[in-house]
């Protein structure tokens, strides 16, 4: 493990203009730098590039850190990888703990799972290249495929021969272990090589490593599968690869769009057609890891598969799963006898490109179609319809997107809104009821939630739920941003309160209605380290150990105003007031009266709620809750007083 000493060296050392600089064109812009996100397709700059804070923010996707996250970030590695790349790019010895010998050999043993799967695609590439069977079967197949050379070794294509155990003596003469070549599925437990007579895929991880093959059959053997896989290993786990991604993530990034299409060669082709934002499920169902993955690199997915009825069933598989992580899913059928690859050699890659824009249809709006397609006339089938397309609304988590479905998708079926919202609600309702179920919390009554029955339709409880509000939680984060960016601040002029302490003071009796976890961590956390007479800075939170505290503190310490300079330097326009950011002591005290002034009301709803229950003759338990709701009140309108706000009773 490394030393914290030796982070806190790459973090001093590291500057964030000088990391981002090599690998976007920065422009300086007053005491910052702007820049296109590299994380998202953009036309105009909106990212950002802090010097003073040591920080980056993108105003447009909303990525924010320093400079390991943004290593973590662009390159897609671990917070170590991330250190080790700025460690020796400034020249940095880093420190780091003794292993036991058990960690040692863990990862020895992982490391020559590696070696090994590296060795065995050399040697593939050799037998595809050096050998007369290799050429003549292997690199012929390849070539009427329409694979250039230099494509076949990009992606470590190779072939085996018709060998018993060519690969183990290969590998025995390179000194590796038999059981490692056993684990990893290259030999099988009799000795003999586990791929014969086969062209080989190589299957890489994120960061480009060899973790798994594929084999397709060259003889013809209706007893033997057309493609035959690794197994799954430490380094490999099938539901959480997708084929093609360590060469398309860039590209996916630039376009802010992944295409995913079903065969090793569809990837090959399309990437080698200058179409590089291209992978592949490898004929399976897309999986919830498979579809985080994607969503690393973009929200958005075009599914491109076989116009035929297989082709359509595989497109709809993992929908739900996509939906649900709030991915824009499109899906494109290929004509008929088509596939990626074959249509895109049939008419070229700008052809290919126009047909994907124009054919694409939102997934949903397909699964309508199609599905009243199927039904036809048939009045039970259509009326089949309606519950799948709500079944598969109800998947979508952001309650907008759902209004917007549930608009198009009544019209499209002929039915009443109302009908729609409540077929829409009784399925999130089963689905909250399942959630609550596991994380053992009573379900609601009916009353309380999604309606049980249909009712008379009035409103919109789709269009309400996105509509209601949020809590205080921009209160609170303003709370959060005061505290990190001047909480180690002097609050008065006698320098006997921190900021810190005068915000800790007036709210630690309201700190346990924060709507946000993450606001009311950063605050306990602030408080914890001045009682423990700890340094308050924002770079701390900068640097934090949990990646949402880091996360945040990137983004309330960025804006995407600054003062021209030019104001002083040309116009001699002097500011006779500090600036907002530096005004901490004002922006405190307004910050705390407001936050109170919302938690108040909630306390006083708290108490009414108590009083409503309780038996109005019941002077002696009633009493104290009165008085209480006086002195809430009192508070309340003190508070609105002073920021002049009229409280509605």
């Amino acid at each position: 493990m490394i030393l914290p000493s030796s982070i806190q060296e790459v973090n001093d050392a590291a500057k964030i203009e000088e990391v981002v600089g090599d690998f976007v064109n920065l422009k300086r812009r007053g005491a910052n730098y702007s820049g296109l996100c590299p994380f998202h397709n953009e036309k105009s700059p909106s990212f950002n590039v802090n010097p003073a804070r040591n920080i980056f923010k993108c105003f447009g996707c909303g990525k924010a850190g320093d400079p390991i996250t943004f290593v973590m970030e662009h390159e897609q590695v671990s917070y170590p990888e991330a250190v080790r790349f700025l460690a020796k790019k400034y020249r940095i010895e880093l420190k780091e703990t003794e292993s036991s010998d058990q960690q040692r050999q863990e990862q020895q043993a992982i490391d020559s799972l590696y070696l090994i799967n590296q060795f065995a695609q050399e040697y593939f590439q050799t037998q595809l290249f050096d050998t007369d069977k290799g050429r003549s079967v292997g690199l012929s197949y390849f070539k009427q495929r329409g694979f250039r050379e230099e494509t076949i070794k990009k992606f470590g294509l190779g072939f085996a021969q018709n060998d018993m155990d060519g690969l183990l003596r290969a590998g025995k003469q390179k000194g590796y272990n038999t059981d490692q070549l056993k684990k990893l599925g290259l030999v099988t437990q009799y000795d003999r090589d586990f791929f014969r007579e086969r062209v080989m895929f190589s299957i890489h991880n994120l960061t480009g490593k060899v973790i798994a093959f594929a084999g397709r059959i060259m003889a013809k053997d209706p007893k033997q599968p057309k493609y035959i896989n690794s197994p799954e290993t430490e380094i490999y786990y099938k539901s959480k690869v997708l084929y093609g991604i360590f060469f398309a993530k860039k590209a996916i990034r630039q376009f802010d769009e992944c295409l995913l299409v079903e065969g090793y060669t569809d990837v090959i082709s399309l990437h080698q057609s200058g179409i590089e934002n291209v992978v592949a499920s490898s004929g399976t169902a897309l999986t919830p890891d498979q579809i985080r993955l994607i969503k690393r690199f973009t929200n958005n997915i075009k599914i491109i598969y076989d116009g035929d009825a297989a082709g359509i069933k595989a497109a709809l598989r993992g929908l739900d799963l996509a939906l649900a992580e709030d991915m824009n899913v499109r899906l494109v059928l290929l004509p008929d006898q088509e596939d990626p690859d074959s249509y895109i050699q049939k008419v070229g890659s700008e052809a290919f490109l126009t047909y994907l824009k124009e054919k694409g249809k939102d997934i949903v709006q397909f699964e309508t179609e199609l599905l009243l397609k199927e039904a036809g006339d048939d009045p039970t089938r259509r009326a089949g319809v309606l519950g799948q397309i709500a079944n598969t609304i109800s998947k979508i988590k952001n309650p907008l997107r759902r209004d917007e479905y549930v608009k198009v998708t009544r019209q499209v079926l002929g039915v009443d809104e109302g009908r729609m919202i409540f077929e829409v609600n009784k399925l999130l309702r089963r689905d909250l009821e399942k959630h609550q179920a596991l994380e053992g919390v009573t379900p609601p009554s009916s009353d309380d939630s999604f309606p049980t029955e249909e009712p008379g339709y009035v409103s919109n409880p789709i269009m309400a739920e996105a509509e209601m509000s949020v809590g205080d939680e921009f209160q609170e984060k303003h709370i959060a941003h005061i505290l990190i960016n001047a909480g180690g601040e002097w609050y008065d002029p006698e320098h006997s309160t921190t900021v810190a302490q005068y915000v800790w003071i007036n709210i630690e009796d309201v700190i346990d209605y924060f709507d946000s976890k993450l606001y009311k961590k950063v605050v306990v956390e602030i408080m914890q380290r001045v009682n423990q007479g700890l340094e308050i800075s924002a770079q701390y939170f900068i640097n934090h150990p949990d990646t949402d505290v880091r996360q945040l503190a990137s983004t309330v310490l960025t804006s995407p105003y600054e003062f021209s300079e030019n104001w002083e330097l040309k116009h001699e326009v002097f500011l006779n007031q500090r600036k907002p950011e530096d005004n901490y002591f004002k922006d405190a005290e307004a910050a705390v009266k407001r936050l109170k002034l919302r938690k108040i009301g909630r306390i006083i709803a708290d108490n009414h709620a108590k009083m409503k229950v309780i038996n109005q003759g019941d002077v002696e338990q009633l009493l104290p809750l009165i008085k209480l709701d006086q002195k809430l009140k009192a508070m309340r309108n003190q508070l609105a007083g002073e920021l002049g706000m009229v409280v509605v009773k």
